[in-house]
């Protein structure tokens, strides 16, 4: 089974590919969703993200409000890291042991973890192929406006990663996300057929 990596820059069509993906038939883990999950009550990362952040990233209900926590992380680079130390390790635990459970006898051909981060935190070094989606600058700025957000606070977003170009270069497969969906599909089903051993029957709508 080959462990696949997923990312792409924030806004450039990571989450639409790894729904094409799973339509493929393709096991497809979301890490940043796990990192969501980790700041929820009870979870110990939660109170040691509290204690690093303080009560003003909390809403009136006592929550972590990631949108006051992003515009911290996002304004101020150390703070960014200090977060993910206390993150990515415990999502890289959990990410490990769904990978060695995906890999059992009659099990997938290729297994997805999807992240943002995945090339800024190493992770791929213990991946067999990492997928890079990406669409232009200007794309991207419109995406996250429309999302909400503010000019500056998009550009800022898109600074605090890893340029586009560089996450390309080091990817091993790259999808154009900037034009519609069914080429997006295409290309995505052109990856997947490429990583799927030649000699195994086609699972699933992959054909």
């Amino acid at each position: 089974m080959l462990r696949v990596g997923l990312t792409g820059g924030i806004a450039s069509g990571k989450s639409t590919v790894g729904g094409m993906l799973r339509e493929f038939d393709c096991p497809v883990l979301d890490a940043d969703t796990l990192g969501h999950e980790l700041l929820e009550r009870g979870q110990e990362a939660r109170e040691e993200v509290v204690r690093e952040f303080g009560d003003e990233i909390l809403d009136a209900h006592g929550n972590v409000d990631r949108s006051k926590l992003g515009q911290i992380i996002f304004a101020d680079a150390s703070k960014r890291a200090r977060l993910n130390q206390i993150l990515h390790p415990r999502i890289l635990d959990v990410v490990r042991k769904w990978f060695t459970a995906q890999g059992h006898p009659g099990g997938p051909e290729l297994a997805v973890v999807e992240a943002a981060l995945i090339i800024e935190a190493g992770y791929n070094k213990e991946l067999d192929e990492v997928i890079v989606c990406w669409c232009p600058p200007e794309q991207q700025l419109q995406r996250l406006v429309d999302r909400g957000l503010t000019l500056e606070e998009a550009k800022q977003r898109i600074a605090a990663q890893m340029p586009m170009e560089e996450k390309r270069r080091l990817g091993d497969e790259t999808i154009d996300c900037s034009g519609s969906i069914k080429d997006t599909e295409r290309q995505v089903l052109e990856v997947v057929k490429r990583l799927s051993r030649p000699a195994a029957p086609a699972g699933g709508n992959i054909s």
